[in-house]
């Protein structure tokens, strides 16, 4: 095992084979001790809280742990930016749905017809017209969306599920936005005549 200073002269490469190599966390260890700044950083950025921030650096670097085996990382500190950025965008998403389940649940309670006045129900409506307008995708375009908007993977990982290039997987989803667009504007000029 090197010495603790051998470690600190190592590159971020370096250290990501030797983990990768050992599965000794005392490379990752180096790792977060570079790099704890910028992904605290970014999740004060996103977060602004200071416990929620603290909570998400260790979450995202005990991640790392898995994440470093199952990926090939060229660029360490820019990989890990977009980690950093993804887990926090996903904990907006969690509170923003706990609000939402909130909400719903208030509806839930009231739910006697005679005390809502029509268009209530317009979320409800918008979703499910999202959810067909999506399967008037090609399966293409629809995989690659779901992929990515759904299952927030990366171009990369998309690439890898699905055998295309990185060009087909961003030309699929550029295009799979426009499509649900228009999909989604001519349900809607559908709903409003």
């Amino acid at each position: 095992m090197p010495g603790f200073s051998d470690i600190k002269k190592l590159s971020d490469p370096d250290l990501i084979a030797r983990y990768r190599e050992s599965g000794n966390n005392i490379y990752v260890g180096e790792l977060y001790q570079r790099y704890t700044h910028l992904v605290f950083g970014v999740c004060y950025k996103y977060l602004g809280n200071y416990d929620d921030c603290h909570d998400a650096t260790i979450e995202i670097f005990e991640q790392l742990l898995t994440k470093l085996r199952e990926h090939e990382v060229s660029n360490f500190k820019s990989w890990l930016y977009s980690v950093a950025k993804n887990h926090c965008l996903m904990q907006l998403r969690k509170k923003k749905n706990n609000v939402v389940l909130k909400e719903d649940m208030n509806e839930v309670m009231e739910s006697r017809p005679d005390l809502h006045p029509p268009g209530v129900n317009d979320q409800e409506q918008q979703l499910r017209q999202l959810e067909e307008a999506v399967t008037r995708l090609n399966d293409e375009q629809r995989t690659c969306i779901e992929l990515f908007y759904l299952k927030q993977k990366s171009y990369q990982e998309i690439m890898k599920e699905t055998g295309f290039d990185f060009r087909q997987v961003k030309s699929f989803i550029q295009n799979g936005k426009r499509n649900l667009k228009i999909a989604l504007s001519t349900l809607y000029e559908r709903k409003t005549s």
